[in-house]
């Protein structure tokens, strides 16, 4: 990749959500915001290797991009409405400032309208706030890529027919839009976590960092939220994990093969802090939340000194406690890994068969079921499994690593 290609990519990475949420800020349009910043990366592609790279190219995408969107309204509308429109780059509505100083969050906030189902909520705003390409999306909500393209379609052509405003809501209504807002967080960290597509690094920092920047600005608006809590605590005991996560030669380490003394010591004492915190309030008589249970389980992995130290016992009430309000494959997925650890790796198998319809195009499932036949010497259905899940796995790290199993096996 050229030096111009890396500073278009790197660009695209960290202003694509910036010049979105500007444009729909002072247009009121999801389709002018994206379309216009589809354009504005469109001829820095034709003119940065000719002209060469902007001093500021975050300033030049958005300039660019507010040009895009002014002739794009010039030409849809009457003579005597282009004008008025044109002059709102330069006046910001005040009332679309709300309660929310960030940019990127209050368009994650304004998406996030109760009167979509919350699945589209989710992927629209994955889409035109998150930076998320189409595929990635796709691929978090383990649906095809035209489905998905689909779905988002309906949901602009939903706010453009309902007429839905594009509002920040104001601090009252932050609670009732917040659960959108975290799952979307959730999903842009679980992308940065392990990105599932083959031309992006292995673990997306760009993205993880974000999501925990962000979800830090919603505790300070909503600081008595359980679940807003949890799921920071969530995201940094498992960011604190991401130096021991790659191996030098590319290579995904599972966290029981992981150096524990290179985990980030900072990040696991404050997501162990807000754990004990919810903690103290579920003894209060608070039932905790999905993502207040996912941190209580990191926290007891993130606990251990060795892998052999690990309380998989408390981990598996957890989870249990976990199905009873999130009853999803991929929670019953993962409790039946913990299972192996204490009942074997037969009784577990069994429970993960059990998924098979319902997870058989997730690489994850196929990955689980190849370990759990290794372990009990059924090899060639090991590598049978494993042949499915390198298939479908998206992380070259992943593919390194499930490869060289798979090799591994007589």
């Amino acid at each position: 990749m050229s030096d111009v290609e890396e500073a278009i990519t790197r660009a695209h990475r960290e202003e694509w959500a910036r010049v979105v949420a500007a444009l729909t800020r002072r247009f009121g349009n999801l389709d002018i915001a994206e379309e216009a910043a589809a354009e504005a990366f469109t001829a820095a592609v034709e003119r940065w290797p000719a002209d060469g790279v902007p001093p500021n190219p975050g300033a030049w995408l958005t300039t660019t991009a507010n040009h895009k969107a002014i002739d794009r309204i010039r030409r849809e509308n009457k003579r005597d409405d282009k004008h008025k429109e044109a002059r709102m780059v330069y006046d910001d509505p005040p009332e679309l400032l709300g309660a929310i100083d960030d940019d990127r969050l209050r368009l994650i906030f304004t998406c996030c309208h109760p009167a979509l189902a919350m699945e589209t909520r989710m992927a629209l705003t994955l889409r035109m706030v998150g930076g998320l390409t189409m595929p990635e999306i796709a691929r978090a909500f383990l649906v095809a890529e035209s489905a998905m393209g689909q779905r988002i379609t309906r949901a602009k052509a939903k706010i453009k027919a309902a007429r839905i405003p594009y509002r920040v809501p104001a601090a009252e209504d932050l609670p009732a839009r917040v659960s959108g807002v975290l799952a979307v967080l959730f999903l842009v960290f679980n992308e940065g976590y392990l990105a599932t597509g083959p031309d992006t690094d292995p673990l997306r920092h760009d993205l993880t960092a974000e999501a925990i920047r962000l979800t830090r600005l919603i505790r300070a608006l909503l600081p008595d939220d359980g679940e807003v809590a949890g799921l920071l605590a969530l995201m940094l005991t498992t960011e604190a994990r991401r130096p021991a996560r790659v191996s030098t030669d590319g290579e995904l380490i599972p966290l029981a093969e992981q150096d524990r003394s290179a985990w980030d010591a900072t990040l696991i004492a404050e997501g162990h802090r807000l754990v004990r915190e919810r903690l103290a309030a579920a003894a209060a008589g608070v039932a905790p939340g999905r993502y207040q249970i996912l941190a209580a389980i990191n926290a007891v992995h993130t606990s251990a000194r060795d892998t052999r130290d690990t309380d998989w016992s408390q981990i598996l009430a957890l989870y249990d406690q976990l199905v009873c309000i999130d009853p999803s494959p991929i929670v019953a997925l993962n409790r039946a890994i913990t299972v192996a650890e204490l009942d074997g790796p037969e009784v577990a198998l069994a429970a993960v068969d059990q998924l098979d319809h319902r997870l058989a195009g997730y690489h994850a499932y196929h990955a689980t079921r190849a370990d759990l036949l290794r372990r009990l010497g059924r090899s060639r259905q090991s590598r049978a499994a494993y042949d499915k899940a390198i298939g479908l796995a998206g992380n070259t790290a992943e593919t390194a690593y499930l490869t060289r199993r798979r090799e591994q096996l007589r």
